[in-house]
Parts: structure tokens; C-alpha cells; sequence
């Protein structure tokens, strides 16, 4: 039972709902804050930092500088790193850089959630996105714009559009997942009720599309709109091959890239085409983004099985309780003999599942070699990220983004 205490919606005012959050990385001042700053990013690469990261997170304002980075680029750009930066994440590192477009972000975002006539949109979005962590897709637009020179305003309206589609699928899958906590807190669905994530998630779908038509590029809308499809798509599958031991490799990819990589690759993609990428460029961002989704997830469905709460922002062992067939699953059965499969069909397929059987299919998963064949596979996508960035010019955002499809993988590393 989740006992749920002082929960204050915010109302009609957007503003309100999120005044005081802020991402973590972003300083308010050049102070002596600095130090501070650091011991955060410290505590945040050793709870799943990451994690936070890829599945949203709060609205936070915008800085000047953080301690050790001087600025002398475009809306935000990092010109030179000294010791202490470097000390920072990649994930850090762009938030950083991308600090001032993302507080522009944040305010359109703030706008667009407002309702006036339905005072529980505004409600129930915030509560989702004050939940924390660092919004990675919506950077992963602003970095690609910008690391191509990129130096206009649609970049932001495409990101807050990436965020408002992100945002919109996480309230419909805590509905279809029948989920009570996300990161820690109870769902939106928990706190009011299946009917008002499902009508908020669709105005935010709206949106979403408002904000990427005006843009007045019919590329981009034609992008972004697949990927809506896609992300549809993917959830529609899974719930056939979810508990199905005959899913194969194929397709568990195709699931992953509906649930996670469709949305990082044309989050990337987008921003490469506001900028008037070539098509080198913008096919390398989008590979970029594909690889960087699918690597991050494999990582989660491997940390199912031996990670921490806090690294996975989930109970270890829940995929299973839930009976999904992830990459070590189908890898395992793949390899098990007669009596594997057997245990496998009777805890995946029947749900018949008793004191003990969690432990017995980490032993499985360990003796069939699953586990490291899955952590392979996640190491070889994250290679494969950072390899698609080569098309694009060098420069700071460039290197942050490929170290950053390593730091994707470091928590099986």
C-alpha cells in the first residue's frame, strides 16, 4: 500500500507547480556554489543517475555558468573545460552547455501546459515532470542543433515538443501498465484516476503537434509524427510478446524501439534538420539516437537482474514478477535445455511463479551465459553510438555526446 500524505496539486497556475524545481546541474549564481555542485553530480552517478535522466524529470531554470566552465558560445555554449569540469558526467557536462536553451525550453513548456478551462491538465502535467532528472530527449535536440551552429529559435519549440510527447506516453503507460509509483513517487493515475492521465496525456499529444507545425517544416513534422506512430506501435506489440516465450531477438528490438530509441532518434534527428544538417549529419544523429535508446535499455533489463532500486529507479526483480521477456530472458531460453524451458514456460508463460523462482532465473541467466551475452550486445550498441557521430564537425557538444553513449552502459560496465 502507497500512503499518500499533504498532496497539494498545483492548480491553474503552471508557474507555481514548478518555481522551485530546478536540474540539478543548473547553478542560479557563480558563487561559491560551486563546490556544492559537484558533490551532487558525485551522489547522482551513484543512484542511477542516468536513469533519471532518460525518463524525464523537473523543470529547472537556466544559468550562466556552472564552477569551472567559461562560456563564450552562442545561448550557452562551452568554449574551455578546466580540472573541475571534466570532473562532471557527460550527462553534466551537457546540461551545462545546454543550460540557457533549456531554461528557454522549460518556459515553453510552462506556457503550453496551461489550460484555461481545465484546471487538471495543468495539475497532473506537473506533477509528472517535477518528478526529477534531466530531460535527455529534448537535449538531445538542442545538442544537435547547436553542434551543427545552429543559432535560431525552432530548436526550442522542437524540444519542448519531444518532452510533451515523452511526457504523454509515460502518463498512458503507467495506465496500461496498471503502475503506482514512477521514480520513486505515486502515478498520476494513483492520485486522480485512469481517465485524467489518459485525456491529459492525449492534450499533450496536441501539443505537441501545435508546437512542431510551427516550425513550418514539413520534414520534421513528418518525423516526429512517425515516431508518435511508432512509440504506439511498440506498446501494442509488446503486450502480445510481453509473456510470450517464442519472441525472439527481432522482436524485442522492435519493442525497445518503440518504448525508448524511436523517440531518442528523432529527437536527435530533428534538431539536425533545424539546423540544415546535411544528410550525412542528420542521418548520423538519428543512428546516434537509435543506438544510444537501445543500449540504455537492454542496460535497465540486465540491472532487473541484479541491479539496485536506486540505479534502476524500480524494484529489482519487478520485469520478472511482471513476466516480461527481455533480451536475458530470450537469451536464456534460447540456450536452456528441456528442464530450463520448462522453468522458464512456468514462471514467464503460466505466471506460476513460487518462493525462491527470482534467485533460481538469476542462476539460470547466469550458467546459460545470457547475462553476458545481453551486456555484449549493450556495450556493442553503445560502440555503435558514438562510431555515428563521426559525420558531425568536432567540438565539445560532439565529444559530451559520445562519452555520453559510454556512461549509457557504465552501470553493467
Amino acid at each position: 500500500m502507497i500512503a499518500i500524505r499533504d498532496h497539494q496539486p498545483s492548480r491553474q497556475d503552471p508557474d507555481r507547480a514548478v518555481e522551485h524545481t530546478h536540474v540539478p546541474v543548473q547553478l542560479e549564481r557563480r558563487d561559491a556554489l560551486g563546490a556544492q555542485h559537484i558533490d551532487r553530480v558525485r551522489q547522482a552517478e551513484g543512484v542511477g543517475a542516468f536513469h533519471q535522466l532518460a525518463h524525464g524529470g523537473r523543470l529547472g531554470g537556466g544559468c550562466d555558468a556552472v564552477h569551472g566552465v567559461a562560456w563564450d558560445g552562442p545561448k550557452g555554449s562551452a568554449a574551455t573545460m578546466d580540472s573541475s569540469d571534466r570532473m562532471l558526467s557527460p550527462m553534466d557536462r551537457l546540461s551545462a552547455i545546454l543550460s540557457d536553451d533549456m531554461a528557454r525550453v522549460n518556459t515553453a513548456i510552462r506556457t503550453r501546459m496551461a489550460s484555461r478551462h481545465a484546471p487538471r491538465i495543468p495539475e497532473v502535467t506537473a506533477h509528472l515532470v517535477e518528478a526529477g532528472g534531466k530531460r535527455l530527449r529534448p537535449m538531445l535536440t538542442l545538442a544537435a542543433a547547436r553542434a551543427l551552429g545552429y543559432d535560431g529559435d525552432d530548436h526550442v519549440r522542437l524540444a519542448a515538443t519531444v518532452e510533451f510527447i515523452h511526457t504523454a506516453t509515460l502518463l498512458h503507460d503507467d495506465v496500461v501498465d496498471e503502475s503506482s509509483q514512477r521514480r520513486g513517487r505515486p502515478t498520476a493515475n494513483l492520485l486522480w484516476d485512469n481517465k485524467s492521465s489518459v485525456l491529459v496525456g492525449d492534450y499533450l499529444f496536441a501539443r505537441s503537434f501545435q508546437l512542431m507545425t510551427e516550425t513550418g517544416n514539413l520534414r520534421v513534422l513528418d518525423i516526429l509524427a512517425d515516431a508518435s506512430a511508432t512509440i504506439a506501435e511498440g506498446e501494442v506489440l509488446q503486450l502480445t510478446a510481453a509473456q510470450d516465450l517464442k519472441t525472439d531477438e527481432a522482436i524485442y528490438l522492435q519493442v525497445v524501439r518503440g518504448k525508448t530509441a524511436a523517440l531518442f532518434a528523432a529527437a536527435a534527428e530533428v534538431g539536425g534538420i533545424i539546423a540544415g544538417g546535411t544528410e550525412a549529419e542528420v542521418r548520423g544523429l538519428r543512428d546516434y539516437g537509435d543506438a544510444v535508446g537501445i543500449a540504455f535499455q537492454i542496460a535497465d533489463d540486465l540491472l532487473d537482474y541484479g541491479g539496485t532500486a536506486a540505479a534502476i529507479g524500480k524494484n529489482t526483480g519487478d520485469d520478472f514478477r511482471e513476466r516480461k521477456v527481455t533480451l536475458p530472458v530470450i537469451k536464456a531460453v534460447a540456450a536452456a535445455d528441456a528442464e530450463g524451458r520448462a522453468f522458464w514456460s512456468r514462471v514467464i508463460e503460466a505466471g506460476e511463479q513460487r518462493d525462491g523462482d527470482l534467485d533460481e532465473a538469476m542462476r539460470r541467466l547466469d550458467a546459460t551465459g545470457a547475462m553476458a551475452a545481453a551486456r555484449n550486445d549493450a556495450l556493442g550498441w553503445a560502440a555503435r553510438a558514438r562510431g555515428a557521430l563521426a559525420p558531425l564537425p568536432y567540438g565539445k557538444i560532439k565529444s559530451t555526446l559520445q562519452d555520453l553513449s559510454d556512461f549509457v552502459v557504465q552501470r553493467i560496465a
